[in-house]
């Protein structure tokens, strides 16, 4: 209720007592949505700030203020040296305007997120604080007041649609209503509480109360009430003041739980995920089996064979094992065992970082408590200064990584990864290689010291960049092989563009 009718009148009331005499001296902002007012009177200065941000509107009245040297700006320079002859206030409207020596009105517009100041000469509006509200240059000061009709006739006219009609109460007085069971009540009793509570706010104390966790300012005692006040500027000062300090704790822990709800929700998805991915490996013995019945068979298999069928030992069923025709019966059966060897030291990676996180998790659930349990900025800082540090994420290496023959081919993930690995992972006497005139990964042979590239390597890798291309479905394939020196990339190219300068071609079938 710090912008509602009733109060601002109150308002201007003490502040046409406090003001008239007192020359305006200064006009300037400093903050974004502040403007502050020092009034003079050769004795003493009275300060109003109003703060006109979109989320918060609100006046106060520090006793003092310093300006700042840096980022001041003076506004509404017309009205300097101007004495203050009045205040007015609107009929059941919610502003007011300082009238001023020679004509000038400074209007304050107190609307919530279109909360305004105005100057005006004479009748004609010529300044606005937030100039981005244009519509308020065809505001008339003549047309803001507003009669309203608080008869009994025009009661029973309206009845029961009321707040349509009394717009000046505002929203918490309304809640009061229906608190207090007054729309429960005949039509009679309803206008004759309407006139009580009317009564009421002409004269009213002033409260700062919490009400569903929020800190508000109200005329009438409702809610708890934390504080009391019988002036307005007084009770409004004080508003403002614990509204920023509340709602600065209000915006940090909102923040800060916010951060750690996330947090929170991500571990548990992560521990859900990867325990999943631990049965299902823990489950999954293929691989160490499927080694042993080549080793068991390996007088049936011949080189060259890509597909056998042996029977298992413990189940007595038919197995498909497939075989890579170029390696003997000896080196299939050593490729399937190291992969179990891989997926053993994944699952021993999995259940470490299952368990890492589950730690981690606890951590944030205890600060997630103390944070919930912080009821002040002070002790909100102080719990969440002991947060635990969020796990550093892992960034993935811009590309596959495949083994032919002792060499590592490396094989870029898109085409801004393409980038980052031609340009920040390879080296000039690095082989490199791509599908021709098509998009598609960017390979890489590594180089190895007093060794040359084997034939069977460079064709591996390029039948990896064919089938990594839009050429994948094509029976044979043109792909590019050079040195690493002779790729560069020009300046403003797309990513995954590169130019070319020396090259070979050979042709092969897309393979992965």
């Amino acid at each position: 209720m710090h912008n509602n009718y009733y109060f601002l009148k109150q308002l201007s009331r003490q502040l046409n007592q406090e003001l008239v005499g007192y020359t305006l001296v200064s006009c300037f902002s400093q903050n974004k949505g502040e403007l502050v007012i020092e009034f003079n009177n050769e004795k003493q200065s009275i300060f109003i700030k109003a703060s006109l941000l979109p989320q918060f509107c609100c006046l106060s009245f520090p006793e003092s203020f310093n300006r700042a040297r840096k980022n001041s700006i003076d506004l509404f320079n017309e009205i300097l040296l101007k004495q203050v002859i009045g205040v007015r206030q609107f009929e059941n409207e919610r502003s007011f305007s300082l009238e001023l020596s020679d004509s000038y009105h400074l209007l304050f517009k107190m609307h919530g997120n279109r909360g305004n100041i105005i100057l005006f000469q004479d009748s004609s509006p010529i300044g606005l604080f937030r100039s981005q509200l244009k519509a308020d240059l065809k505001l008339s000061l003549q047309t803001l007041d507003r009669p309203l009709d608080f008869s009994w006739q025009q009661f029973e006219k309206k009845y029961p649609h009321l707040s349509t009609q009394y717009v000046t109460f505002g929203t918490l007085i309304w809640e009061y209503w229906k608190e207090q069971g007054i729309d429960q009540r005949t039509a009679r009793e309803q206008w004759e509480a309407l006139e009580k509570i009317r009564h009421a706010l002409e004269s009213p104390h002033y409260y700062i109360i919490q009400k569903d966790h929020r800190v508000i300012f109200s005329l009438l005692p409702l809610g708890n009430i934390l504080h009391q006040f019988s002036r307005p500027t007084e009770g409004v000062h004080a508003f403002f003041s614990l509204h920023s300090s509340t709602q600065a704790y209000e915006t940090e822990k909102y923040a800060v739980l916010k951060n750690l709800n996330e947090q929170i929700r991500s571990g548990r998805k992560y521990i859900e995920r990867n325990s999943q991915k631990l049965e299902e490996l823990l489950s999954d013995h293929h691989y160490q089996q499927w080694g042993d019945l080549i080793m068991a068979n390996l007088q049936i298999i011949k080189q060259g064979q890509e597909l056998i069928t042996v029977t298992d030992f413990y189940t007595q069923v038919p197995v498909e094992i497939k075989l890579k025709k170029e390696l003997s019966p000896q080196k299939n059966a050593e490729v399937y065992y190291r992969k179990s060897k891989n997926q053993q030291i994944e699952i021993n990676q999995l259940k470490k970082s299952i368990q890492l996180k589950e730690v981690e998790l606890a951590k944030l659930e205890t600060a997630l408590f103390e944070v919930e349990s912080a009821n002040d900025l002070k002790s909100l800082r102080k719990s969440h200064t002991r947060l635990p540090a969020p796990s550093k994420k892992i960034t993935p290496l811009p590309y596959h990584e495949f083994e032919f023959q002792g060499f590592r081919i490396w094989v870029g993930r898109n085409a801004m990864l393409n980038d980052t690995l031609t340009l920040k992972y390879t080296y000039k006497d690095d082989l490199w290689l791509h599908a021709k005139d098509v998009a598609g990964s960017h390979v890489v042979i590594k180089y190895q010291a007093g060794k040359k590239f084997p034939k069977e390597v460079i064709e591996r890798a390029a039948q990896l960049a064919a089938y990594n291309s839009k050429r994948k479905t094509e029976t044979l394939c043109p792909v590019i092989v050079t040195a690493k020196k002779f790729v560069r990339k020009r300046k403003g190219d797309p990513p995954g563009r590169v130019v070319v300068e020396r090259e070979n071609i050979i042709l092969v079938e897309p393979r992965l």
